[in-house]
C-alpha cells in the first residue's frame, strides 16, 4: 500500500503517474516513486496524477488519496500528490521570438537515469514481495495469526491488512530512505530533515493503514457473496468512494503533512480568482501551502470536491514564477476542473480497475488450483489471497500503463490549451515550464520507453513548443474552448464540472 503522501513532488516519473486523483489518484506503474509509496504503485501499479507541469508530483495529495483507494478497492493494497497579462481578456502581442527548449543540465541528466534505475528495481520488488509472502506460505501464517486475534470476520481482515502493511512498510523502508531522503537531498530538491521526513513516513504508513483496514473488507465481502461477480462490483463500488477521498483530501488528509494557510499576497490572491473566475470557477477559496522549508519543488493545483472545492498553489511557486507563469498555471489547474478531467479520470479508471480485476480474477483460478500446497489457500475469498491479487494486479497494469498514461497526457495536453486561450501568454506558459525544467531537474525530451511507462504529462519540450506555436486567436481561427471561458463582455454564467487534484 502507498505508506507516503509527502510534501511536494519528488520523482519526474511520479508525476509524469488521483487521483489522481483520481482518484487521482496515483493507476500506472510507480515510476522511480517511492517502492512503497502508492498502493497504487507497486500492487497495482497505477497512478493517478494530474500536473499542470511535467513536474513530477507524487506527492500530489490528491493523487495519492485517490490512487490509495481506487488501489484499495482494486486490492492495490500493497505495501509498499510576461506578455499578455491574466487581467486582459485581448490577445496579448505576439512574442518576438519563440522560447527555447534548454538543453538538460549534467545534474538532470544524471537524476533522469538514476531514476530510470530505481524505477527498475521498485517495479521488480514490488512484484517480487508479494510473490515472497504468497509462495513461502508466510501470508497464510499472517492469516492465521489475525484469526487467533481478530476471531471475527471483519477484525480478522482488518489484523491481516495492518500485519501485512506493516511489514511491507519495513521492508520498504530502507528504499524509500534512499529514495525519497538521502538522493533528494543530494540532488538539491529537499530540504527537509530527518526527523521531518521520517514523521512524514510514519504518518502516510498509519494513514493508509488505517484507510486499508476499514475498506479492505468491502471487496472481500463482494468476493464472498458475488464470488463470479466481485471483480464488477468491487469497480463500481470503487467510484463513490474516490470521489468522498477528492471531498476530504484539501480538508483532511493535505493538513496532516502540509502546512495550509489563507493566500499571503492580497493583490495576487484577486488576480488568481480573477483568472479562476473567467474560467468558471466562481466559488474556491485559494490557500497556500508553505512547502519551502521541505523542498524546492513548484507545484499548484486545483483540489477538492463541492464544498471543499480550493485552489491550491505551494510557496515555492509564488517566489519562483513571476506573476503571468504563476497565473497561466492557475489557468491549466482551472481548465482541470471546467472540462470534467476528474470525472472522466474516474469514470475511465474505473474501467482500468475492473479490466484488471477481471484478469486477475481468471487468472488466479489456475494458479490457486496449482499451486495450494504452497499458497495454504484454495479460494480467492481468503484474506491470504491479498499478496496474489496484488502480484496479478501488478503485472496486468504494467502492461496497461501506456494506455493509462497516454489518457492523463491528453488531459494535461487539453489543460494547457486551456490555459493559453484563457491568458493567451503563451511566452509566460513556456517560460514557466523551463523554469520547472530546470527547478525539478527535468529533461525535456526523455525517451519512447520512459513516455510509455512513466510519463503521466507531455514532455517538457512539447509544453514549451505548444505555447510558442499555439494562437489561433492570430489568424482568426475559432479557439477550442471559448465557448467556457468568459471575456468581459459576457454575462457571469456559471460553467462547472468536477474539481481536479493535479499538480503542477
Amino acid at each position: 500500500m502507498t505508506q507516503r503522501t509527502r510534501k511536494g513532488a519528488k520523482e519526474e516519473d511520479r508525476t509524469e503517474t488521483i487521483s489522481s486523483n483520481i482518484a487521482h489518484v496515483r493507476l500506472v506503474p510507480n515510476a522511480d516513486q517511492n517502492p512503497r509509496s502508492v498502493i497504487i504503485q507497486r500492487v497495482s501499479g497505477w497512478r493517478v496524477e494530474t500536473s499542470c507541469t511535467s513536474s513530477p508530483v507524487r506527492e500530489e495529495f490528491a493523487v495519492r488519496s485517490i490512487a490509495l483507494v481506487g488501489i484499495l478497492f482494486v486490492f492495490f493494497l500493497a505495501s509498499p500528490l510576461s506578455p499578455g497579462s491574466v487581467e486582459t481578456a485581448g490577445a496579448a502581442p505576439a512574442a518576438a521570438e519563440p522560447v527555447a527548449v534548454p538543453e538538460p543540465s549534467p545534474e538532470a541528466v544524471s537524476y533522469y537515469n538514476s531514476g530510470n534505475a530505481l524505477w527498475l528495481v521498485s517495479t521488480a520488488w514490488g512484484l517480487l514481495f508479494p510473490a515472497l509472502l504468497l509462495f513461502t506460505g508466510w501470508s497464510s501464517r499472517l492469516r492465521d495469526f489475525a484469526q487467533r486475534i481478530g476471531r471475527k470476520w471483519f477484525f480478522v481482515v482488518a489484523v491481516y491488512f495492518v500485519l501485512y502493511s506493516a511489514i511491507s512498510y519495513l521492508v520498504w523502508l530502507p528504499m524509500e530512505y534512499y529514495q525519497d531522503y538521502l538522493r533528494e537531498r543530494a540532488y538539491g530538491l529537499s530540504n527537509q530533515n530527518f526527523e521531518g521526513w521520517l514523521t512524514d513516513s510514519v504518518i502516510s504508513f498509519a494513514v493508509n493503514t488505517v484507510l486499508g483496514a476499514l475498506l479492505l473488507w468491502i471487496p472481500y465481502l463482494l468476493l464472498k457473496r458475488s464470488p463470479r461477480r466481485w471483480w464488477l462490483y468491487t469497480g463500481v463500488v470503487a467510484v463513490p468512494v474516490i470521489f468522498l477521498v477528492l471531498m476530504i483530501t484539501p480538508v483532511v488528509i493535505v493538513p496532516l503533512f502540509n502546512e495550509v494557510t489563507p493566500m499571503q499576497d492580497a493583490e495576487l490572491e484577486k488576480k488568481i480568482l480573477d483568472v479562476a473566475e473567467r474560467a468558471g470557477i466562481d466559488d474556491a477559496a485559494i490557500m497556500q501551502i508553505n512547502s519551502s522549508a521541505d523542498s524546492r519543488t513548484l507545484n499548484a493545483a486545483v483540489m477538492g470536491f463541492g464544498g471543499t472545492k480550493r485552489i491550491v498553489v505551494t510557496d515555492t511557486l509564488v517566489q519562483k514564477l513571476d506573476e503571468d507563469e504563476l497565473l497561466f498555471g492557475i489557468a491549466h489547474e482551472a481548465g482541470h476542473y471546467v472540462l470534467g478531467h476528474t470525472v472522466y479520470t474516474v469514470l475511465f479508471l474505473s474501467v482500468l480497475i475492473v479490466a484488471t480485476l477481471f484478469i486477475a480474477h481468471v487468472a488466479s483460478g489456475k494458479l490457486i488450483a496449482r499451486f495450494e500446497g504452497r499458497f495454504r489457500f484454495n479460494e480467492l475469498g481468503d484474506i491470504a489471497s491479498l499478496p496474489l491479487i496484488l502480484l496479478l494486479s501488478g503485472v496486468i497494469s504494467l502492461s496497461l500503463t501506456p494506455v493509462w498514461y497516454g489518457f492523463t497526457r491528453s488531459n494535461e495536453h487539453e489543460a494547457d490549451r486551456f490555459a493559453l486561450e484563457l491568458t493567451r501568454a503563451n511566452r509566460a506558459g513556456a517560460t514557466s515550464f523551463v523554469k520547472l525544467q530546470n527547478e525539478n531537474l527535468r529533461i525535456p525530451r526523455p525517451g519512447l520507453l520512459f513516455v510509455l511507462w512513466r510519463a503521466s504529462h507531455p514532455s517538457l519540450g512539447d509544453r514549451i513548443d505548444f505555447c510558442n506555436n499555439y494562437r489561433p486567436w492570430e489568424t482568426g481561427e475559432p479557439s477550442r474552448y471559448d465557448r467556457v471561458i468568459r471575456r468581459p463582455a459576457e454575462p457571469a454564467a456559471r460553467v462547472g464540472a468536477a474539481a481536479t487534484p493535479s499538480n503542477r
